[in-house]
């Protein structure tokens, strides 16, 4: 059997990643956050879907009319997106019954003079129907009396200035639910890492961890671990919900969707990297559960900031706001791939913002190892980066 010390690096750090995993997926926390976030997309794919399936309908009562009448109320409703029924009925007094019962929107009498019976008010749609049907009637009745058996009528061609906007709607859409799952995510797993590492200080488990291996391979395992758990779980969600959504029929561009939420787990990799490793070392300077929300308001508040930015990102991706945090290591995350659903980005901009973020992501792993290392060992309170720094050059 090989001796934990005869070991690399790298089986190091994947006997850490894998022991993370390993309990994390037995943890009742974990399993109940994963139900909950799928439950929400199958619930937020339900609600687009009953909320936005169907035309509006409208049933209207007809007293005297023939088929030319039903057939000019149906051609109304279809030319104002209303499905309309049409209910014939015996004469006027059961006209005003089916209308006070509200068995029917509207009732119309046709005679010499057309009358509208309605409960309270007709509406700017109905009314619009009825006086569209009965006008149209009363022209072709006209045309026919002069002789004029057909109107020769042009077709009226329907050009879109903005062609893609429903399309960019649909992405937008997407990224901002996608971001709402990165940061729900973002926090739940750093909360994951910050709480491992306080229960290992204050357990004295971590010198045992420590005696077989040096601190940056324990927070190395500890971050991939949690961040393959993490992956498959949002790479699970994007699934689901583009699955949902094409299904459901939901949107007009199967490939847009899939490659918004493709942008999004590549910039939730980046940004779980970088508040992953914040939040472990910010964990590490305290050794009680109690202390452990002080230290991680600061990350906590700047994740906020980003999400909050990132929705507001939505209305104005071309701002300035949203442009210059688009770049900042922290916020990029969560507002980029807004500004990109949007189309309000260029490739250089991209790049510059994936640069910085990995130079933040080495940054925060060379420093706050550092800090990890020499606040590790250290229990009994709240230690100070200062200080763990001197500990960890001693």
């Amino acid at each position: 059997m090989t001796a934990p010390q005869d070991l690399s690096s790298s089986q190091l750090v994947r006997l850490v990643a894998g022991r993370e995993v390993a309990t994390r997926i037995r943890d009742k926390g974990f399993i109940i956050s994963s139900v909950v976030i799928l439950l929400v997309i199958v619930a937020a794919v339900v609600i687009q879907v009953v909320t936005g399936s169907g035309d509006e309908e409208s049933r209207v009562g007809l007293v005297g009319g023939d088929a030319s009448v039903v057939t000019a109320l149906e051609a109304q409703g279809e030319a104002l997106d209303v499905d309309v029924e049409v209910v014939e009925l015996g004469d006027e007094a059961a006209a005003r019954t089916a209308v006070d019962d509200e068995d029917v929107d509207g009732a119309l009498l046709v005679g010499d003079d057309a009358e509208l019976l309605v409960r309270e008010s007709a509406g700017g749609t109905l009314e619009a129907i009825v006086q569209g049907a009965v006008g149209q009637l009363a022209i072709t009745e006209q045309l026919t009396e002069a002789g004029i058996s057909e109107l020769d009528v042009p077709e009226v061609a329907v050009t879109a200035l903005d062609a893609d906007a429903a399309a960019d709607g649909q992405r937008v859409a997407a990224a901002v639910f996608g971001v709402v799952i990165l940061y729900s995510l973002l926090i739940l797993f750093g909360q994951f890492i910050a709480q491992g590492v306080v229960e290992e200080k204050s357990s004295r488990v971590v010198e045992l961890l420590l005696a077989t291996m040096r601190p940056w391979q324990l927070l190395a395992g500890k971050i991939l671990g949690l961040g393959l758990l993490a992956l498959g779980q949002i790479v699970t969600i994007g699934v689901v919900a583009v699955v949902a959504a094409l299904a459901f029929d939901i949107v007009e561009v199967p490939g847009d969707l899939i490659s918004t939420v493709a942008i999004v787990i590549a910039w939730f990799v980046l940004g779980y990297a970088w508040y992953a490793a914040v939040f472990a070392v910010a964990a590490s300077l305290v050794s009680r559960q109690e202390d452990l929300a002080t230290v991680l308001m600061p990350t906590s508040m700047v994740l906020i900031v980003a999400f909050f930015i990132g929705i507001q990102a939505a209305s104005d991706p071309g701002g300035l706001l949203a442009r210059v945090t688009s770049y900042i290591p922290g916020l990029s995350p969560l507002v980029m791939p807004v500004r990109q659903a949007a189309g309000e980005v260029a490739l250089w901009e991209i790049a510059l913002a994936v640069v910085l973020m990995v130079l933040a992501i080495v940054l925060v792993v060379r420093l706050g190892g550092r800090i990890y290392s020499g606040a590790l060992l250290r229990t009994g309170g709240k230690i100070k980066m200062r200080e763990a720094l001197a500990a960890e050059r001693a």
